[in-house]
């Protein structure tokens, strides 16, 4: 069996106001290359297919028509797909009567038997070698409160549903194939990066032990640094194919080739050329007649697609009005994409208390809640069942 694991597209995400989709059909363009060249059997998608659970009609135009085209070219290929956090499920699940004859797989949501019992077997998926079950996957998306059996807390409710899924697998003489979204503890987040924060704590964190040992390889969506966990060669996050922030920019982007064969699992990332690579200039914020230097050295040329996104570091020690439209001036000419300018002040500042709408913006809900609680309550921390409670509504609301 040879598949690619691939994971957290978010396709109709704009950068800083700039629409993605030449880089987004640039990246579907590659993997349909990679899929016929290497012959793989399958492919999965691990989750955040689309940016927001209400994606665009060119988003879903997109997505639709490399299925079509993958499939069509490479007629052998099944396709399995599980949401994300970012996904509406139902919108997600909605076409299933038709791409499940193109051998196209997509679980969005848990599903109950008349019983009221989690529906196991919807969540299975066998792969196909002619017409021969090869492998089984267990597909399950992105959980929910609800989703998965009773539990003290998410990430034993998680790891119960993995163990009750593994349970129902038919036949496990067949090399088992697992599915998830969500963050294994003993991973690596991106710092900032808002769309894969993690809750204060750990709460919603899942150990990687919750996938059994006989699982021969996990796929997992959320997280957008390519990684195995816990030193787990077999239980992998894909990454992202695009960087989704300036935290991500020296990450490596592409998909991840795995191959099980006679009881062994060998695993390769298969690195993606970047068609538009992000800057920081300079490295490490500089005052702004040397920023303006540093601006001058840029390369020369139109703006295309595949231009640079660029963050510009200043020091700033006094006020300057003038900031952004010296620094746009600068750059007329230049062949690359302001995205944005981080200015930063000297640590000691008495105004180091203020802080911008962007840094607010990557400051979590449930750190914000902490930190009220202690000021309320003369430095006490919030106790564990208020933050599980907290906790319980942000998944409920999708934050």
């Amino acid at each position: 069996m040879k598949f690619l694991h691939t994971a957290d597209w978010h396709l109709g995400q704009t950068f800083f106001e700039y629409d993605r989709k030449a880089e987004h059909v640039y990246f579907l363009t590659w993997l349909k290359s990679r899929i016929k060249a290497l012959n793989v059997d399958a492919l999965l998608i691990a989750g955040d297919v689309f940016d927001s659970p209400n994606p665009s009609a060119e988003a879903q135009r997109m997505f639709y028509q490399f299925l079509h085209e993958a499939t069509r070219e490479h007629p052998p290929l099944q396709i399995v797909i599980i949401a994300g956090n970012h996904d509406s499920a139902a919108r997600l699940e909605a076409p299933n009567p038709l791409l499940e004859a193109m051998r196209i797989h997509i679980r969005g949501s848990v599903k109950r038997t008349p019983e009221g019992e989690i529906d196991c077997a919807g969540l299975l998926v066998p792969l196909l070698e002619g017409e021969e079950v090869a492998a089984w996957c267990m597909a399950a998306p992105y959980l929910r409160q609800g989703d998965y059996p009773e539990a003290a807390d998410y990430a034993q409710g998680v790891e119960k549903m993995y163990r009750a899924l593994y349970g129902a697998v038919p036949d496990k003489t067949k090399p088992v194939v697992a599915m998830g979204h969500l963050q294994a503890s003993g991973s690596i987040v991106s710092e900032n990066d808002r769309s894969e924060r993690t809750m204060i704590g750990g709460l919603e964190c899942v150990r990687p032990e919750s996938f059994a040992p006989e699982i021969a390889y996990t796929a997992l969506g959320h997280l957008h640094r390519a990684q195995r966990v816990a030193q787990r060669e077999n239980v992998r996050y894909a990454g992202s194919p695009l960087p989704m922030s300036f935290s991500e920019k020296n990450y490596k982007q592409g998909v991840t080739l795995v191959e099980i064969r006679n009881g062994e699992t060998t695993v390769e990332l298969l690195e993606m050329p970047p068609l538009a690579a992000l800057l920081s200039v300079p490295p490490a914020p500089a005052p702004l007649a040397d920023v303006l230097k540093a601006v001058e050295l840029l390369p020369d040329g139109e703006v295309t697609a595949g231009s640079p996104y660029l963050q510009i570091n200043v020091l700033i020690t006094e006020p300057e009005p003038s900031l952004r439209h010296r620094i746009e001036e600068a750059l007329q000419r230049k062949s690359v994409r302001l995205a944005r300018i981080a200015a930063v002040m000297p640590k000691g500042s008495h105004e180091m208390n203020t802080i911008t709408y962007e840094q607010l913006q990557t400051i979590h809900p449930m750190d914000m809640a902490a930190d009220v609680f202690k000021r309320r309550f003369g430095g006490e921390e919030m106790p564990d069942e208020m933050r599980k409670l907290l906790q319980t509504v942000m998944q409920e609301e999708g934050v």
